[in-house]
């Protein structure tokens, strides 16, 4: 504790000896997604998102990692009615994103790694 000045009382009236509280910095607190990471850039992998829709693109995996859900959804359904005919777009869209990136849900693009 820092003891006031004779002149000084920290903003409190002049009665006694006051004690000024010590002088303390706001704590740390990282910037999203996380620290290291330029803002604007996802915490979602492009490699990951790829792998995942290229693997099991037939039930939306990739969209769902990525936090597209209706896009997920979607996927998944065509997959069920097509008999397993709809799945080619998942792995078409897994290329896509491992070729071109993406973006998650909130319309960052992708990290690299």
């Amino acid at each position: 504790m820092i003891v006031p000045s004779a002149g000084r009382r920290c903003g409190q009236p002049a009665s006694g000896s006051l004690m000024c509280p010590p002088m303390t910095t706001p704590p740390y607190q990282p910037e999203y997604p996380q620290p290291g990471y330029p803002q604007g850039v996802s915490d979602k992998s492009k490699i990951v998102a790829g792998i995942l829709g290229i693997l099991l693109g037939t039930f939306g995996a990739g969209r769902f990692y990525t936090g597209h859900t209706k896009i997920a959804v979607l996927q998944l359904v065509v997959s069920l009615v097509t008999c397993g005919v709809g799945a080619i777009w998942g792995v078409i869209d897994g290329i896509l994103i491992l070729v071109n990136g993406g973006t998650d849900a909130q319309g960052r693009p992708l990290r690299d790694s």
